[in-house]
């Protein structure tokens, strides 16, 4: 990370992240008169584009290779394996707990131990469970996904640098 010397000291930040400038498929860019940012469609880019120093059409083409792959079809697959049943199986328990609230309210009324009752203990539940969810996803990710995403990125930066470094020796 630099940052900028002068009478706007450190206002400016440049951070050499490869990952820190690149949008993708153009969001947030600005369009039209006063830079308002929103998204663009994807596509090829005109020749004014990569003469701002945004990517050109060579870059979403390295982009829609690696969407098509059979890695990045695998964490995607991996995501979802994760994200839809736990997503389904917490809403299912969720809304069990709101439909026991109004439609047994007697059996929500009735004492466990002392003055906690069923709602209490099914309340609280309901925050285990997030904790515990927020905990498993974290480790799946871990496990099963990151790795597989970082190398994903790391094989998108060699493109790109291969491209830039055939790029500047043609010209």
């Amino acid at each position: 990370m630099d940052k900028q010397e002068g009478r706007d000291a450190g206002t400016i930040i440049r951070y050499d992240d490869p990952w820190y400038e690149a949008l993708a498929a153009g969001w947030g860019e600005g369009e039209g008169e006063g830079g308002e940012a929103g998204p663009r469609a994807p596509g090829p880019r005109s020749a004014t584009a990569a003469e701002d120093g945004r990517r050109g059409p060579e870059a979403a083409d390295i982009y829609l290779e690696v969407q098509r792959s059979a890695a990045f079809q695998e964490v995607r697959g991996r995501y979802r394996g994760f994200v839809v049943p736990a997503t389904l199986g917490f809403f299912l328990w969720y809304i069990a707990y709101i439909v026991a609230a109004t439609a047994a309210p007697d059996l929500m009324a009735r004492p466990v131990v002392g003055a906690v009752n069923v709602a209490l203990l099914a309340g609280l539940g309901q925050f285990l469970s997030t904790f515990v969810l927020t905990w498993a996803y974290t480790r799946h990710a871990r496990l099963r996904r990151d790795r597989a995403a970082l190398d994903l990125r790391w094989t998108v930066f060699e493109q790109e640098r291969d491209q830039e470094r055939t790029r500047g020796a043609g010209r």
